[in-house]
């Protein structure tokens, strides 16, 4: 809340403009600039929106210098140890976690909205086999707005609702179906006998012809990435889902704009970038030829997995995955798989090489999902898709407390513009 204002100085009359600070629960406390052009002709420069907020929001906090992550206030570690990924999506929701009833209720509703619209077999059979599956998702998820008509109008409570549970149902649906069909195997239908990451898994990896029983150790571990990958603040795909949603766009639309955006290399798809250098790595004698060239500024190749833009410290996702993967490789007794020896000599080599420590490179969660992943049988292309079905619930929750927000206005950052001045049209016959 306000408590104090900021000075500002500004233009050749040396006008001195007051602005609002606020304090939130935690965090840096901000400067309230919403009348700045308005007062003085002035906007600021803010490349990437570093250091701007762009909202205000009571779901999740970050604290990258600490490495602290809290979804509603509740600790990262704890959740991922003592919860699981249904209670975590009612806790993004609604702020606070669910009694028992209410629990029940909430994944009764999300099972029996796990079936999508059968036509939509056939908008995937438009697609190219050999089709990233991340193409095929935010095709798909955008077209659920063609289907579902009762749950588009954003001003109508009740429709908001069911979208928000429609979205979280399917998503799971869409990523399996879009697997299967890469595969050429046949879709497999959800089955509401089991909870949402083993049914997932089922539906990833079933086959018509055979049963197929979930391994309770995996799923477990599906659920521990889910739970850490739900929600992470005003993030790229966030901040596209909120800029989306600011037009008044139906959530489906929205949700596909977030799943664009977290398809890139810089954002989602880092998990894949670690299995591709480890491939590149090729063999565990490698390894001191590629920490030399990490080492090297001058070289272009880059640890993936390591280090991260948010946290200066230890990635508070990645010390509980980090018990998640080994516990996986025990269980499938992949210890001696020869890629996943190299990760784990990388792992080794970060948290006591003092050039890593120094630089505070310590492997991150996209390091240890990309190797769970791989030891699953997973293939790469898919993991972005696996990080889109766990940060669906962070987005519907981030965009339904932006259209609950009155204060929310449509995103409009403005520029500052390098281009050329004012300039007469020349007919084609008369220029140089």
């Amino acid at each position: 809340m306000n408590t104090k204002n900021a000075s500002l100085t500004v233009g050749k009359s040396k006008k001195n403009l007051e602005f609002p600070v606020y304090k939130g629960s935690e965090g840096p406390e901000v400067i309230d600039i919403t009348s700045l052009y308005k007062e003085s002709g002035f906007f600021t420069y803010d490349p990437g929106f570093m250091s701007t907020a762009s909202c205000e929001s009571s779901i999740t906090y970050v604290d990258g210098e600490k490495g602290v992550l809290r979804y509603r206030g509740y600790d990262i570690a704890q959740l991922a140890r003592k919860s699981n990924f249904m209670e975590v999506c009612y806790l993004l929701l609604h702020g606070e976690l669910p009694a028992k009833k209410e629990f029940n209720l909430f994944v009764s509703e999300i099972k029996n909205r796990s079936l999508v619209h059968e036509q939509l077999q056939f908008l995937y059979r438009g697609f190219p086999r050999f089709s990233h599956p991340m193409a095929i998702m935010c095709g798909a998820f955008a077209s659920l707005s063609a289907f579902y008509h009762d749950s588009l109008n954003i001003n109508d409570e009740e429709q908001r609702r069911i979208a928000a549970l429609r979205m979280i149902a399917k998503t799971p649906t869409l990523a399996a179906m879009a697997y299967k069909y890469s595969r050429g195997k046949p879709f497999i239908y959800p089955k509401n006998e089991l909870d949402y990451t083993a049914n997932f898994l089922h539906m990833l990896f079933a086959v018509p012809s055979e049963e197929y029983k979930v391994n309770k150790v995996l799923a477990k571990a599906m659920d521990t990435i889910f739970i850490l990958h739900a929600d992470h603040e005003q993030n790229a795909s966030t901040s596209t889902v909120r800029l989306a949603g600011s037009s008044g766009a139906n959530p489906f639309a929205c949700i596909s704009a977030g799943i664009a955006s977290l398809w890139g290399p810089a954002h989602g798809g880092a998990n894949e970038a670690v299995i591709h250098m480890l491939e590149e790595i090729g063999d565990i004698k490698n390894i001191p030829k590629f920490i030399k060239r990490a080492k090297d500024k001058d070289d272009p190749f880059r640890l993936m997995g390591f280090g991260h833009r948010v946290y200066k410290n230890y990635d508070p996702r990645a010390s509980v995955l980090k018990d998640t993967c080994h516990e996986v490789l025990t269980e499938l007794d992949m210890q001696n798989n020869s890629l996943l020896k190299i990760a784990m000599k990388l792992e080794d080599i970060a948290l006591t090489d003092k050039y890593f420590i120094k630089r505070k490179l310590y492997p991150n969660v996209d390091f240890y999902s990309g190797i769970i992943y791989k030891a699953m049988g997973i293939p790469s292309n898919l993991y972005t898709v696996l990080f889109a079905i766990a940060r669906t619930a962070g987005w519907v929750a981030q965009w339904k407390e932006m259209i609950e927000d009155p204060k929310q206005k449509i995103g409009r950052p403005r520029q500052l513009y390098t281009g050329h001045k004012p300039r007469n049209y020349v007919p084609v016959g008369k220029r140089k």
